[in-house]
């Protein structure tokens, strides 16, 4: 008699489990399904795009609907899709020209929110947001993301989280105490990666000169001057603006040439401290 009891209660608390694997399987299937069609539905172009300008404002809304989306769980399928998105943006060269680079910094929250571990995303939250928009400290704030989830451990090539950060503070924010640490802690994450520890060296060697606190405003004049430079072909004013700034704060001469264009002459005791230019 027992025993019968046993099995009919093993028997009924099977028949509960399935029924629960069961709906879960279904619900996730349905979330999958959900994702799927929203994602295709912000994929589909719009038939009615004429210039780069309306291209670049349903993209802006696009990822406003994006962030705002639960991810159901699927944060690396989000993060995985923004970025693809985000390098055929960076890649249209022709429509970069018009309208710039200013919805990298959507590209980049939703990537560093959803995966911050994404270690190969962070050259081009440095690259396009540092010096194409000129805004480090937003890079920085978007890289701290990932050097605060992220350890050698989990990825070969973690340390160049570091190593970006260490770079946009010595050449466009002069923050050599800072500078100093993301090396250090650069070379420190490289030292404990298999692949990459006989670079760890180098790295410390880098960090121990900037504690020297060099003079590096030449090289910061060299760096904001590009930012100005191409920020000022693509219309970007809010940049231009940035990089103007910054260039007169180091002592730059600003002066009109010929075709009455604004440029900025580097004084003559940075002339002596920069580095030659590269061929």
């Amino acid at each position: 008699m027992r025993f019968s009891v046993v099995v009919l209660s093993v028997r009924q608390t099977w028949k509960s489990c399935s029924g629960i694997i069961a709906h879960v399987t279904i619900a996730a299937v349905a979330i999958a399904g959900v994702i799927t069609i929203q994602y295709d539905r912000l994929k589909q172009p719009s038939i009615t795009l004429e210039t780069p300008e309306q291209a670049e404002q349903q993209e802006r809304v696009r990822l406003t609907l994006l962030s705002k989306m639960p991810s159901f769980g699927f944060d690396n399928m989000v993060a995985n899709w923004t970025f693809l998105n985000f390098v055929q943006y960076y890649g249209d060269a022709p429509a970069r020209k018009v309208t710039g680079f200013s919805l990298a910094p959507q590209y980049f929250d939703i990537v560093t929110r959803h995966d911050p571990r994404f270690v190969d995303s962070y050259l081009f939250i440095s690259g396009s947001i540092s010096h194409q928009l000129g805004q480090p400290e937003l890079a920085l704030k978007l890289m701290k993301r990932g050097t605060d989830a992220l350890t050698p451990q989990m990825h070969p090539k973690a340390f160049s989280v570091w190593r970006f950060a260490g770079l946009d503070q010595i050449l466009l924010l002069g923050d050599l105490p800072g500078a100093a640490k993301s090396f250090e802690m650069t070379a420190k994450w490289a030292a404990e990666s298999e692949e990459y520890k006989q670079f760890a060296p180098n790295f410390q060697e880098t960090a121990n000169f900037l504690k020297t606190k060099p003079n590096i405003e030449a090289v910061q004049f060299q760096a904001w001057q590009v930012v100005y430079q191409d920020a000022l072909e693509v219309g970007d004013q809010q940049s231009v603006d940035r990089a103007r700034r910054e260039l007169l704060k180091l002592g730059a001469i600003e002066r009109k040439n010929e075709q009455g264009e604004t440029v900025f002459i580097m004084p003559t005791a940075l002339q002596e401290k920069a580095p030659p230019r590269q061929r």
